[in-house]
Formats: C-alpha cells, sequence, structure tokens
C-alpha cells in the first residue's frame, strides 16, 4: 500500500469514527449536559475549531431549548440545518492585503494539512504570488519533502 492509500485509508478510519460517535451521541434518551459536553468534543474532534464548535453547540442548545426538545434524536434535524448554514454563509476568500502575508495551518494529526498548503500554494502561484513555505512538523519530517513535491 502507498503513501497516499495509507494516508486516504487513515482518514477514512477517522472520519467513520467520528461519524460513528456522532450517530451514537444522537440516539442518547436526552439532551443533558453530558450531551452538550460531547457534542462539543466531537465537533472539535471533527475539526471544525473550538470556537465555531462552541458556538454551533450553543445555537443547537438554543434552538432546542426554543422547540421545547428533550430528545437527543429529535436535535439531530436541527443540527444537521445549523451545519448547512455555516457552509453556505461563511466567507470563504482568502484576504491576504499585507505583505508580506502569513497562513498559518494548524489540526490534529492527518487531517490533509500539507496537502491543503500545497494547494494553496499552488493556487496563489498561479495569480502570480511568491510563496514561501516553512514546514514546522514536528510529528513527521517528511512534511519538508510532500511540500517540495
Amino acid at each position: 500500500m502507498g503513501f497516499f492509500e495509507k494516508l486516504k485509508a487513515g482518514l477514512t478510519k477517522t472520519k467513520n469514527a467520528v461519524i460513528s460517535q456522532m450517530n451514537a451521541l444522537f440516539t442518547r434518551s436526552e439532551l443533558d449536559e453530558d450531551f452538550w459536553e460531547e457534542l462539543e468534543e466531537l465537533l472539535v474532534l471533527a475539526d471544525v475549531g473550538i470556537v465555531a464548535a462552541g458556538e454551533m453547540t450553543e445555537e443547537l442548545r438554543e434552538r432546542a431549548k426554543e422547540q421545547k426538545l428533550r430528545e437527543a434524536s429529535e436535535a439531530r434535524s436541527l443540527m444537521l440545518e445549523i451545519l448547512r448554514e455555516r457552509l453556505d454563509s461563511e466567507n470563504t476568500e482568502l484576504k491576504l492585503d499585507t505583505k508580506p502575508s502569513v497562513i498559518l495551518v494548524i489540526g490534529v494529526n492527518g487531517v490533509g494539512k500539507t496537502t491543503s498548503i500545497a494547494k494553496i500554494a499552488s493556487y496563489l502561484k498561479e495569480q502570480g504570488k511568491t510563496c514561501v513555505l516553512a514546514a514546522a512538523d514536528t510529528f513527521r519530517a517528511a512534511a519538508i519533502d510532500q511540500l517540495a513535491v
């Protein structure tokens, strides 16, 4: 199995684990404090970001309270609605107004940060910008080689 196949398999395994945990969470009996804490933790593990995870959890909590929901299974469709709204409304424009501009990419291991960095650099080069890539990966020495490719 080659490098990319291993990477894809690892990402698939992580994705399936998070989805499985989310499914289990939304089949719980009630919307108690443990539910809200676990939801926020799973959103962080899904790499949506700490701030976004907190905001989304709080928004779901408020909507569930407004609609007088008691069961976790009833909140599932609301969670999907919140996710769709965020994906549809977020401004995804990359603003590089300063010179030099710095893009810092952080995240958990195995989520595709290095690949995303390379794609961003390629996109910026196509726009005539000069890019300098620095690998500060303390976990995997091959990051420098991967960025070079």
